[in-house]
This record gives C-alpha cells, structure tokens and sequence, in this order.
C-alpha cells in the first residue's frame, strides 16, 4: 500500500483534527486508498513546532514552511494556518509539484481563491477545501434522497450556524476578529459551511440580499498567540481594539434552478453551541438536519398516509453513506472528528483514483465569490449577483 508523505502547516486546533483524521483514516476506511505519513508539522516558532511533533505525532518539526514545502520527500500540503496566509503557501505549494488540502474558508476574498485555484490547475495537483460538515453522514444521505426526487423539485432552503462563543464582550481579540487576517467575521468562519451545503444540496447562488452588523465594536487584546475561539480567555481589564468585522449576517438567497432561501450566521447567539441546520422544502417532501443532533435526519414525504403526517426521524448507521467505514450500528454516534476523517479518506481516494475531490478550490472560489457579494450587498442595503 502507498505511504503518502504529509507537511502539516499550522499546529492549532485544526491541525488537531486533520492529524486525528490522518491518523485513524487507515483504522476506518480498509484497506485504505493510501496510508498517509505524519512527516513534518510547521509552526511559527521552533518550540510550538517540537511541541506539535510531539503532540501530533509527526516525525519532524519546523518553523520555515517555505523550505518544507520545496522538499522532495513531501507530497501533500496539508494547510491549517488563519485565513491570510493560505493563497501564499497555497500557490508555493502548487508550484512545488504538491497537492493541496486547505482549511476553510479558501482565501478572504474572490480575487484570492482565485489566484489560488490558478495556481493548482495550472500545475495539475489536486487540491480540496476543508468543508467537512456536508460529509456528516445525514447530510450525505439527504443528497441522496433529493438527488432521488424524493421531494421533488426544491422550493426553499433555510439554513442557520449559530454559536455564542464570541457573545462576551470581553472575550479575547483573536485574528478572527480582524479583517486583515480573517477576511471577514461570522460570515466567513460559519457561514461558508451555510454555503458550502446549500449548494451541495440545492445548487448554484445567483443572487443575494443581506444584511451585516457588528454587535462588540472592541475586545481585550488577546494574551497568547493561539486561537483558542474567545472562550478561554477573559483579559476584561486589559488594552482593548477595535473589532472590523461582522458578528452576525442574515441573507436572502436566490438559487439557479428557481428556489429560494435565506442564511442567518452568528457567533452572538447566547445557548447555541453548534446550531448548524438546514430545512429543505419541495413539491414532494421536506429535509430537516441539526447537526448538535448528527446522527438523525428528519425527513416528511407527501405521499405518507393522512393520518401519519409529519416529519419522521432517520437514525444513520450502516446503511448510509460512509457508514461502512464508521460504526457498525445506527446512532453509535457521529462525532466531529468522524466527519475529518471521512475527509481525509475522500481526499486520498482522489489521490489513488486521479478524479477531482470535493468539494475543491473551484468550490472554494465560487463560496468566496457569494461571499464577496452578500459583503456588496450589505453595504449597498441592495440584491447583489454572484460574480465569478
């Protein structure tokens, strides 16, 4: 079986979980496409970098990821860094001969991913974005069901993420709250996986109508470099800056095929912890997931009897998609981590088969692209077209 040789960059809590996923693809998913090889974790220092080897268990650590990419030995770039520096190690990769795995959201704007997704199809490597929630098994049986014409042709979508972990005024400035590195707030950090499903599940953005604000206008600087979501830190009587970017968005949705939709994304939202959901209406049926209730999806056909109307719950398990490889009775419980490594396994599967992963940069370009537009059409009180 193949050993793929792996440069992790970035050593934060996304790098914990691509690790993981790394780590237990092989024990899922056997026999395994190819069996991938924690070779060398990037961090900014010297000491984050040996403490992550460690952690991570890879066999090297560095701080220069420069030179790490330009390896011979290395054949995937796996990139875990914030948002502003992933179009630079990105393109160096691509042009280093290496595929490319690359957290979410893909760059901070349009232009960006675009420079980006140039770089990897000029020089023919593969390349994925790190969506992983549509790989949650429900979500993927959903598809199938539409994909089926079980409800028939869709007439709406409602999808929401909603969090509280930046609610506290006095949670810590992390670069997630700053423009220049994070691109833009709750609209990039949650609201590209809103995206990222209704287009799985529905089809192409046209047009959009949105609404932004920005509830805490300043936060303490944060006292560590890593990013530990605004939830461990409390500094409320430090030096305070300014925050530049939304904390909420809601937005009207106009889709190709004729339906319509709306998405609401905050992190402001007091008793939400991970409220990811959609609700899915057609002509034959309707869809409802909840992804802090992973395991069940809630479905409603209109063909079901008078008297037994209403939506019934589905338990995933074997019999659903990936469900083979994960555990071996329905409602044992899909985790975060699961969804990672059903990921991982997507993405060295394209490396053994040579087909095109998904979702990849050209699916990360054209959510950056929706993104750019619902920013257009905020500030602009306006509907606004999705240009890409």
């Amino acid at each position: 079986m193949k050993k793929i040789n792996i440069a992790l960059i970035g050593g934060g809590f996304m790098a914990k979980a691509h690790a993981l996923a790394q780590t237990a693809m092989p024990m899922f998913f056997w026999p395994a496409p190819a069996l991938p090889v924690r070779k060398v974790v990037v961090d900014v220092t010297d000491e984050l970098a040996a403490e992550a080897q460690q952690r991570f268990g890879f066999e090297e650590g560095s701080s220069n990821w420069r030179e790490v990419v330009e390896r011979e030995d290395i054949e995937v770039v796996d990139i875990c860094a914030p948002n502003n520096s992933h179009a630079e190690i990105a393109i160096a990769a691509a042009k280093a001969g290496k595929h490319v795995i690359c957290e979410k959201p893909l760059a901070r704007t349009g232009d960006e991913a675009k420079s980006m997704l140039d770089a990897v199809e000029s020089a023919g490597v593969k390349h994925m974005v790190g969506f992983n929630y549509r790989y949650t098994p429900a979500v993927q049986f959903a598809k199938k069901l539409i994909d089926e014409g079980k409800i028939g042709r869709i007439l709406n979508f409602r999808g929401t993420y909603l969090q509280d972990w930046s609610a506290d005024p006095n949670g810590p400035l992390s670069w997630r709250f700053q423009k220049k590195i994070a691109g833009s707030g709750s609209l990039g950090d949650i609201g590209t996986h809103v995206i990222d499903l209704a287009r799985l599940l529905v089809g192409e953005i046209v047009e959009v109508n949105a609404v932004m604000k920005t509830y805490i206008g300043d936060r303490p600087i944060q006292e560590s470099g890593l990013d530990k979501l605004g939830a461990a830190e409390r500094p409320a009587g430090g030096p305070r800056e300014k925050v530049d970017v939304d904390d909420e968005v809601l937005t009207f949705l106009k889709f190709a095929e004729g339906a319509i939709g709306s998405i609401e994304a905050t992190r402001n939202a007091y008793g939400r912890n991970n409220f990811l959901t959609f609700e899915i209406h057609g002509t034959a049926g309707s869809i409802l997931f909840n992804y802090e209730r992973r395991d069940e999806l809630q479905v409603m056909f209109a063909d079901d009897p008078t008297g037994c109307r209403g939506f019934r719950t589905i338990y995933t398990g074997p019999a659903h998609p990936f469900g083979h490889g994960l555990w071996p009775i329905p409602a044992l419980g899909i985790g975060y981590g699961d969804t990672k490594i059903i990921e991982c396994y997507q993405f060295f599967e394209a490396l053994r088969t040579g087909k095109e992963p998904t979702p990849n940069f050209r699916d990360g370009y054209i959510i950056n692209c929706i993104v750019d537009a619902i920013d257009r059409s905020a500030k602009a009180e306006r509907w606004a077209k999705v240009v890409s």
